[in-house]
């Protein structure tokens, strides 16, 4: 095969894009994927092992993925009107968010409440269908995005949730929650406390806000708050039913036979088998007949209207008179009776005893674990996949799983025996020295270290301790990070999370009681130290489980529980020993088979509270305080390392090719706390740190007069300040934007400040508003965009913003470049083709222009048809309007095209680093991707400050590059290569040491390098 030559080849490339990715991507994935199942099977009983014994068909991998945020703005319908632009873009995979039915208004999708069933809010079965018939038209597939760690609850809308509420334990559903069923305080046994609440509880009931009520349709008392509806347990029925029956009996008469049938069923629901009865029988005979009874007693009150008034006059004498505590006796007496306890939102975090996803009380943890949990969530999921609607699954938060391999296994093995293996991908969050489980039977993550490496990438490492300098003078005080975790996962557990820690310390505790050689640890000392070793844990969590403990998992508690030492003041250090063995199964060695049992799950409960105190800590708390440069403080990243050597990047991009050669790729997601852009705009900082510090300097004296004073202290405070400026250069709207646009961006700027100073928790927080300091700091950001072109800020800010903003374009030019040839699947976030300066959610989920898109990207497919001087011209005349995205978006077209043609070239070619020579050789990053006689070489400048000085000039040509060029040290391709992008040929130079490509020839037209060859053979 001829490889393609121009822009017009590649474009026709794409079209035979989904043909070549089924019939190529599975060559090398299915031994891997077979050699890790057996791994897992290898673990399971002999009686097992036959009968799960499978082979796995090889998942289609895709070429690349497109992710889409569906909501009932965003519908099935809509998506299928852009699959054409998809298509053309050269997407070989719809990447879907979650579309399961959640919560009515969901925006996210994440708040699930039935997984077997499709959102309405987005489309019904036949819209999704007609979506699944497009994609398969155009030669695309799908990836959803699976929530299997929690659910949407409260509210009233998830019906398993109610069943529990109505039932306690003896609900059917009682184990698909994660509930603690006998938590430290005694009044909660049997129970699950509910923090909804806007008030304590007896000003709530006293107000008259907790309204009893009956559903005549289905003869059911239920509790209702404002949208949240908590029903009645229908064995405490009778204490509505049977209150003032003397009344019911004058009026009816005791020999009136709808009153003797109304009596037997008070009777009948009083001797419901109770919620705490144990026996499977008695439970199964309860829940058989409450419903039998419920459905007389809606029959009874339709036929009777003196027993339908009857109730109502109950029901107004239970729901009280505001004001009157004592008339809400009844109720407060009939709430007391339930399998939940109503509770001021505020006491969540000392008193849950549900685990939950993070701190959100709306989202509650499933035992996935649970074969019963499993099956009832995934029915849909596997139907889908075995119609081949779906060819690959993001598997959200595993880490809050109890045992996310075992899951993972279940997962591969169920969808295999559908006759369809779907491409795996997990959300894990990988810590800098942290490598992803080879006994995982997943094809990778969803990107976010890469997103951190290729980030790294563009930020210069040698201004880490001036950038270190000018922060700690601008602020006035150091800010060591390591403490800073510390403290701030200290925080997050003494807050958000103690409810979590108080069920792992009462776990352990009864540990510790089991043996004499530990029966003298309290409570609260083991709380204390349990505390002290999750706020030193080096990784978000450990993966131990029944088949034993890595030496990874065992090297990461010895680290912390040795850092906790060093950081505890109790006198008996003993303690932390104890629970070091505990949480390395050591403590089990030759004890009772139900104490290693307690200490296994103990192990288990304590890796899932890791991970969010981990997000909590860092992510949500530590990135949000520790400013030196926002671009570092991403989600799985580390504000700590300033940067990536070369060396290192290109270490990375081989190790991902030979253990993850198809691990996704990412720069943006819905989840990151800024766009690829805007990281790409703040990275240029790094190589001006100079300008930097003088910049800082004058915008302060500048704005000096801007700030409020509150409780004394003037806002915002440095910290805050500095924060903001970085802020207003990443996001600044490019070009000169009108009035409404600026209207718009300060209505952006308002609502991120907010998020970002409450998840601070430094001035202000979510649970203790500080309004003022609030008010004052949007007051002086809103001067700031506001003010006059002439002044002292603005005189000085939009010039020095313009030129991060342009050098940032080159920056990002080159990052997405990367992402698209680089070892693994690249992903597009919605929209950022073209230039997207958003930053974290819900500012990233606004809606997308893809009519604009599609105007612009049939421009390029246009100029995709001209003769190849007018090609070439056309790639040139993009520079000089940077700003309209075309340039980027060039980009993301004739790599994906390119990527359709040559699939074995980017998925199971070999990562070549490629060395560079000359007067800028540390401005490039340059490699080969080599496969079946074909190759492609990568040319992405970076540092263009220095590179190009104060000049308002390109990246381009000898006058820039001199005398570097890129090494090619191949001998089985001939000594020319085509550049991708405008179809020229190129010629290489030969030296005495080999082959070069002179980087002025490549970048001659255009600030970033593609170039293609074939071998002579071919």
């Amino acid at each position: 095969m001829k490889h393609p030559d121009t822009p017009a080849e590649l474009a026709a490339c794409h079209e035979i894009a989904a043909e070549s990715t089924s019939a190529s991507a599975p060559v090398t994935l299915a031994s891997a994927y077979a050699d890790n199942a057996s791994r897992w099977l290898l673990t399971r009983d002999d009686s097992e092992r036959e009968e799960a014994l499978f082979r796995p068909p090889a998942p289609r991998i895709p070429l690349s993925t497109y992710r889409l945020q569906f909501n009932r703005d965003f519908t099935f319908n809509q998506a299928r009107e852009i699959v054409p632009y998809l298509s053309a873009l050269g997407i070989s995979h719809l990447y879907a968010s979650p579309y399961l039915k959640a919560r009515p208004g969901s925006r996210h999708g994440y708040d699930i409440i039935d997984h077997n069933a499709l959102n309405p809010e987005i489309g019904i079965v036949e819209e999704f269908e007609q979506l699944c018939t497009t994609l398969a038209e155009h030669g695309m597939g799908q990836i959803l995005d699976m929530v299997p760690n929690h659910m949407g609850v409260q509210g009233g809308d998830n019906a398993w949730w109610l069943d529990v509420l109505e039932n306690g334990q003896a609900s059917a559903h009682a184990g698909f929650f994660d509930i603690d069923w006998s938590p430290i305080k005694l009044k909660l046994h049997g129970k699950v406390l509910l923090p909804v609440l806007g008030n304590s509880y007896g000003a709530v009931l006293d107000n008259a806000e907790l309204q009893l009520r009956f559903d005549t349709e289905h003869g059911e008392f239920g509790i209702y708050y404002y949208e949240h509806h908590f029903p009645v347990d229908p064995a405490e029925y009778p204490q509505i039913m049977g209150y003032r029956m003397d009344t019911l009996n004058e009026r009816l008469g005791q020999d009136n036979p709808l009153l003797m049938e109304y009596q037997s069923l008070v009777t009948a629901f009083r001797n419901l088998p109770t919620r705490d009865e144990g026996s499977l029988d008695r439970q199964l005979e309860r829940r058989r007949d409450k419903e039998v009874y419920k459905h007389h007693l809606a029959g009874l009150v339709a036929q009777s209207s003196d027993i339908a008034g009857f109730l109502e006059e109950n029901l107004r004498l239970f729901n009280g008179t505001a004001g009157e505590s004592s008339s809400f006796d009844q109720l407060h007496q009939l709430i007391e009776a339930q399998a939940y306890r109503l509770a001021f939102w505020r006491v969540a975090s000392d008193e849950i005893n549900y685990r939950r996803f993070f701190d959100i009380n709306d989202l509650a943890g499933l035992r996935m674990e649970n074969d019963a949990v499993f099956d009832a969530t995934h029915q849909l999921l596997l139907r889908l996949v075995q119609e081949g609607k779906l060819d690959g699954l993001r598997l959200d938060h595993p880490d809050g799983l109890y045992d996310p391999e075992a899951y993972f296994c279940k997962l591969a093995e169920q969808c295999g025996q559908t006759g369809h293996s779907p491409y795996l991908v997990v959300e894990k969050i990988l810590a800098v020295h942290e490598d992803l489980r080879s006994s995982w039977p997943v094809q990778g993550t969803t990107g976010y270290e890469f997103t951190n490496l290729l980030n790294g990438l563009f930020v210069a490492t040698s201004a880490a301790e001036r950038m270190e300098r000018l922060y700690k003078s601008f602020i006035g005080e150091p800010i060591n990070f390591d403490d800073l975790l510390y403290r701030s996962k200290q925080l997050i557990m003494r807050t958000a999370l103690a409810g979590e820690l108080n069920v792992l310390a009462n776990l352990i505790s009864k540990i510790a009681e089991a043996d004499r050689h530990t029966c003298d640890y309290t409570l609260h000392g083991l709380r204390t130290a349990l505390a002290e070793i999750v706020a030193c844990f080096p990784v978000y969590r450990g993966y131990i489980n029944a088949r034993g403990v890595v030496p990874e998992d065992r090297r990461n508690i010895e680290q912390a529980t040795a850092a906790a030492k060093r950081r505890s003041t109790t006198a008996d250090t003993r303690i932390f020993d104890f629970l070091r063995d505990v949480l390395t199964l050591g403590a089990a060695d030759g004890k009772s088979p139900s104490y290693s049992e307690q200490v296994l799950a103990f192990t288990m409960k304590f890796q899932q509270f890791t991970s969010p105190v981990m997000a909590k800590g860092l992510e949500d708390t530590s990135a949000y305080i520790y400013h030196r440069l926002l671009s570092l403080n991403e989600v799985g990243g580390d504000p700590r390392q300033f940067g990536v050597t070369i060396t290192a990047f290109h270490r990375a991009n081989q190790t991902r090719a030979e253990h993850w050669p198809h691990s996704m790729l990412t720069t943006s997601t819905h989840d990151t706390k800024r766009s690829e852009d805007v990281r790409a705009r703040l990275n240029v900082l790094s190589e001006l740190s100079s300008e930097w510090r003088l910049a800082l300097r004058h915008w302060s004296r500048a704005n000096r007069s801007l700030k409020q004073s509150v409780d004394g202290m003037l806002v915002p405070a440095p910290n805050d300040e500095y924060f903001i400026y970085q802020t207003l250069l990443g996001i600044w709207p490019p070009g000169e934007p009108d009035l409404n646009e600026m209207a718009h961006f300060g209505v952006r700027l308002t609502e991120y400040l907010v998020k970002a100073v409450r998840e601070a928790k430094v001035h202000t927080s979510w649970i203790n508003p500080n309004t003022a300091y609030e008010d004052a700091i949007l007051a002086f950001a809103d001067a700031l965009i506001n003010a006059p072109a002439e002044s002292a800020f603005l005189t000085d800010f939009l010039p020095f913003q313009r030129r991060i903003a342009r050098l940032g374009m080159f920056n990002s030019l080159s990052q997405t470049l990367i992402k698209l040839t680089a070892p693994g699947v690249p992903d597009i976030y919605q929209g950022c083709e073209c230039w997207d300066f958003s930053l974290v959610d819900p500012d990233n989920r606004r809606p997308v222009d893809f009519g604009h898109r599609q105007i612009l990207l049939d421009a390029l497919q246009a100029l995709a048809t001209q003769t190849s001087e007018q090609r070439i011209t056309g790639v040139r005349a993009l520079c000089d309007t940077l700003e309209d995205g075309r340039a980027k978006l060039l980009i993301v077209r004739t790599a994906l095209a390119l990527r359709g043609c040559w699939p074995e070239v980017f998925q199971q070619g070999s990562y070549l680093p490629l060395a560079v020579k000359g007067k800028h050789a540390a401005h490039l990053c340059a490699y080969a991707r080599i496969a079946a006689g074909r190759i492609a070489i990568t040319v992405a400048p970076r540092f263009f400050a220095p590179l190009l000085g104060e000049a308002d000039t390109l990246p381009l040509g000898e006058k820039v590059w001199g005398d570097t060029a890129v090494n090619l040290p191949f001998h089985q391709f001939d000594n020319q290569y085509t550049c991708a992008f405008t179809g020229k040929m190129l010629k290489t130079h030969q030296q005495l040491s080999g082959w070069r490509l002179p980087v002025a020839q490549v970048l001659a037209e255009f600030p970033v390098g593609l170039i293609i060859g074939e071998s002579v053979q071919a």
